[in-house]
């Protein structure tokens, strides 16, 4: 593979770049935590934007060659936003917990996402409104708590914010990218 072909394939992954994890002993400011919130927030009205743009003969095409199709995509951002809210409030409720990771390719193999992904748009919604009215809620301390997560280490509920905020804007900005290419 040439240097401009894995670039293009980088790009086409990461069309806003890979997420950059800061280190667990610097915590985000109150206007960074802001400002992650706020990105959640809009997540939900930049998917189903790009969802009333689609056809259903869009939803099994892949958002990218060797890539998930649209339909998997959509329901991937929901399960792994659902996530984000159990680690959250496990993370709150108990001592430095060990949180569970999952197979995320295997999850989109399961019967479920084969629904249509509205079905996941609607889920997405609510998980985002559930997951931001705890957000909104918490204190600096609670920020900084800590869990275990057995692939990526310790964290804290400040990289948890900022690792969704970038999660949702990386896959919305790969089905931008996909809508765009499809024009």
């Amino acid at each position: 593979m040439t240097d401009a072909t894995e670039q293009a394939s980088e790009q086409q992954r990461f069309p806003i770049g890979r997420h950059q994890r800061r280190d667990i002993d610097v915590p985000n400011t109150p206007d960074e935590r802001t400002g992650f919130i706020e990105r959640l927030a809009q997540q939900t009205a930049s998917m189903a934007t790009i969802m009333d743009g689609l056809e259903e003969s869009d939803w099994g095409n892949p958002y990218r060659p060797g890539g998930w199709t649209v339909q998997q995509l959509v329901h991937h951002v929901a399960d792994s936003h659902a996530n984000a809210l159990i680690r959250l409030k496990v993370a709150l409720t108990e001592d430095v917990p060990t949180i569970k990771p999952y197979d995320q390719d295997a999850w989109v193999t399961l019967a479920d996402c084969s629904l249509p992904p509205h079905v996941s748009l609607m889920m997405f919604m609510a998980v985002q409104t559930r997951l931001i009215s705890v957000l909104h809620s918490l204190d600096d301390a609670q920020f900084r708590r800590r869990f275990l997560h057995p692939e990526n280490g310790p964290m804290t509920v400040d990289q948890l914010l900022a690792l969704y905020a970038w999660h949702g804007d990386h896959h919305i900005a790969q089905l931008q990218a996909y809508k765009a290419a499809r024009a």
